[in-house]
C-alpha cells in the first residue's frame, strides 16, 4: 500500500471522531468547558438587549386609575334650600278689623255688578289704589274697565270676586309694608300644591294659564293687597 492509501483513511476517522459525537457522550475536556454564550445571553441579556426590549402594551383598563376613578372627590352638587312653610288663612276672623271691613265692601260693590261702586273704595291721590303695574295718572275705573273683556267691566268684577274667595297670606309681618294679600298662590311654590290646591287655582285661572305659571315660576296673576289700617294697596296682574 502507498503512503497515502496507508494514511488517507486513518486522517479522515480521525477528522469524524471529531466532528461528530455519540449523543450523550461528553468528553471531560468539553465537560469543563464555560457553557456557550448563547446560552448565557438566553439567561441573562445583556445591556443592549435590555435597551432594545419593547415595553409590554399597557392594559386596556389600569388599576390604579379606576381606584383613582372610585376615590376622587365628586364636585358638590346644587343643593335646593328647602321651601319656608307658607302660613295659609282662610279664617277671616283672624285679619284686623279694617282688614275685615275693606274686603267686605269690595266684595259687595264687585257681587253688584256695577263697576262704579269701587270707585269710593278705590281712594284718590297718594293713597289711590294701584290698578296697573304701570304708574299712571289714569282714571282707576276705566284703567280695570280696559283689563276687562267686556265693556262693563263684569269680567275684572267677577276675577276680583274669585280671588277674594281664596285663602290668603300676611307677609312683610312687622314692617311697614305688612300686608293681607289674596290669593295665597302668590307666595307658594305651584309645585308644591296639593291636589285641592289645584282645584282652587283652577277656579281663578285656566289649566293652559297654570301651565304657563309653572313655567314662568310662580303665580302672576290678579292679586289684592290690603294694609293692616284697612286701606286697598293694590288690585293687580303680573309678577
Amino acid at each position: 500500500m502507498t503512503a497515502a492509501g496507508t494514511f488517507g483513511p486513518a486522517t479522515s476517522a480521525f477528522a469524524l471522531s471529531e466532528l461528530q459525537q455519540i449523543p450523550g457522550q461528553k468528553t471531560e475536556e468539553k465537560a469543563n468547558e464555560p457553557p456557550p454564550a448563547d446560552v448565557e445571553s438566553e439567561t441573562v441579556p445583556d445591556e443592549g438587549a435590555r435597551r432594545l426590549q419593547l415595553p409590554l402594551p399597557d392594559p386596556l383598563i389600569r388599576k390604579d386609575s379606576a381606584e383613582q376613578e372610585v376615590t376622587e372627590p365628586q364636585p358638590d352638587k346644587a343643593v335646593t334650600e328647602p321651601e319656608i312653610p307658607v302660613e295659609v288663612i282662610y279664617d277671616i276672623d283672624k285679619a284686623p278689623q279694617p282688614v275685615r271691613r275693606m274686603r267686605e265692601l269690595i266684595v259687595e260693590a264687585a257681587a253688584s255688578g256695577d263697576i262704579e261702586r269701587l270707585r269710593p273704595l278705590l281712594g284718590k291721590g297718594p293713597t289711590q289704589t294701584q290698578v296697573s303695574v304701570v304708574d299712571g295718572t289714569d282714571d282707576p275705573v276705566t284703567t280695570l274697565k280696559g283689563l276687562s273683556g267686556d265693556s262693563e267691566g263684569i269680567e275684572i268684577l267677577a276675577i276680583l270676586l274669585d280671588v277674594l274667595a281664596t285663602g290668603f297670606v300676611k307677609v312683610d309681618a312687622g314692617t311697614p309694608n305688612e300686608m293681607y294679600v289674596w290669593p295665597y298662590f302668590t307666595e307658594k311654590s305651584l309645585d308644591n300644591l296639593s291636589p285641592p290646591e289645584k282645584v282652587e287655582l283652577l277656579r281663578i285661572v285656566t289649566a293652559g294659564d297654570f301651565a304657563d305659571m309653572q313655567e314662568f315660576g310662580g303665580y302672576n296673576f290678579y292679586r289684592v293687597g290690603i294694609a293692616p289700617d284697612g286701606q286697598w294697596k293694590f288690585f293687580v296682574a303680573g309678577d
